[in-house]
């Protein structure tokens, strides 16, 4: 590699950086407490837990925890309902003021699933935790702030990518993990700085990666929605929406029905983004680490209860939906969490790092600079007469 080759890599590794690094230190900072966000908020009380019954207790139709829902709050309407693998004995239902709310009001109720009482609701918006969530998701602008912080990703990833082609050359001096003790404390961080980061090389560029794909999310089920769901719903074009009228119970066992082995993730009402003004849009799920992951939608004749159209996602879908547990590490229990949060921390010293020695050397050159000039100045001043 010649000089000049590698003076372009430094200039395209410190502007990236540099340009991102501040964004990437809040994302860091933010999505270390979202990581264990579960455990967090069964520590700070905010989650509420269905009580305690007999193992085996059977499940109630989920019919029954809607018309709770509906009794508890008179006027609104279920938007979604939805079930959480870590929390089987609850069903949580979204409200909504009208069937096609954009949901951003939505108030998420927790249902008791073998008896269909209403526990209580969910108030995640007025915590901490929300702040931090929409703070790392889109610092509270919408799909503008999701894809400037997708951007910010992207010149991350370059960063890394950037960094270990200077730092290549840089090794052929040095012996692999070398840290400079003895020399000025720059040097000493700049080694430093050098080893974290090819380190954590594989994290850094699988999690800057997914949280690109994860920035997308809105453009991605955008275009699903205009492509796979409109061909799915193209026999009902140009017929009005209609209320509910199916039993959902009957409509979940229709779809599990056609796909053995799966069972319902979350179930969207019509005139709902997620379905179409005549149908329950239910998503199914698997079993196995990846199956778990996924989603099938089937689309459930609102008031025949029938299944009209069953597919899997295309792959841009597939895509984000995988990259999602890969950014947060929620695929693999606690030990895989605690090595998620260990190697943040060690990218918040790289990043922290990479902007001290930025500083630290605009000091050095600046300070050399007013060296030169005091030097030339005092070489043209006027000399007192003798």
């Amino acid at each position: 590699m010649t000089p000049q080759t590698i003076k372009r890599w430094c200039w395209i590794h410190k502007w990236t950086s540099l340009i991102c690094t501040l964004f990437l230190l809040m994302l860091c900072i933010t999505g270390l407490p979202l990581i264990f966000y579960h455990e967090i908020e069964e520590a700070l009380g905010n989650s509420i837990e269905a009580p305690e019954m007999p193992a085996g207790t059977p499940k109630a139709a989920v019919d029954k925890a809607l018309a709770a829902a509906k009794d508890f709050m008179p006027g609104w309407v279920p938007q979604y309902v939805s079930w959480d693998e870590d929390h089987p004995n609850e069903v949580f239902v979204s409200m909504a003021t009208a069937p096609d709310s954009p949901g951003t009001d939505n108030r998420r109720l927790v249902a008791d699933a073998r008896t269909g009482e209403v526990l209580g609701e969910n108030k995640f918006q007025n915590t901490v935790m929300y702040f931090l969530f929409r703070l790392h998701v889109d610092m509270f602008a919408g799909l503008p702030g999701m894809l400037f912080l997708g951007f910010m990703g992207l010149l991350f990833v370059i960063a890394i990518v950037s960094g270990v082609v200077i730092y290549a050359p840089f090794m052929r001096r040095l012996d692999f993990g070398t840290v400079r003790r003895n020399k000025a404390t720059r040097v000493k961080w700049l080694d430093l700085h050098n080893l974290l980061g090819v380190v954590t090389l594989a994290w850094a560029l699988l999690v800057g990666a997914t949280g690109v794909v994860n920035t997308l999310a809105d453009v991605v089920f955008a275009a699903w929605r205009n492509g796979q769901l409109a061909e799915m719903v193209a026999p009902y074009a140009g017929q009005p929406p209609q209320a509910p009228t199916a039993s959902l119970q009957s409509a979940i066992e229709a779809a599990e029905a056609a796909a053995p082995g799966m069972t319902p993730s979350f179930v969207a009402f019509p005139q709902s983004p997620f379905s179409s003004g005549h149908h329950y849009g239910i998503f199914l799920h698997g079993d196995t680490p990846l199956t778990s992951r996924l989603l099938k939608p089937a689309l459930v004749d609102s008031s025949t209860g029938e299944l009209t159209d069953m597919r899997d996602l295309p792959w841009y879908a597939k895509t984000l939906l995988i990259s999602q547990p890969l950014h947060f590490g929620d695929y693999g229990g606690m030990p895989l969490k605690i090595l998620w949060a260990i190697l943040d921390i060690v990218t918040i010293i790289v990043l922290g790092s990479g902007l001290y020695l930025w500083l630290a050397r605009r000091k050095v050159t600046s300070d050399v600079k007013v060296a030169e000039l005091e030097r030339g100045y005092g070489s043209s001043a006027p000399q007192p007469a003798e």
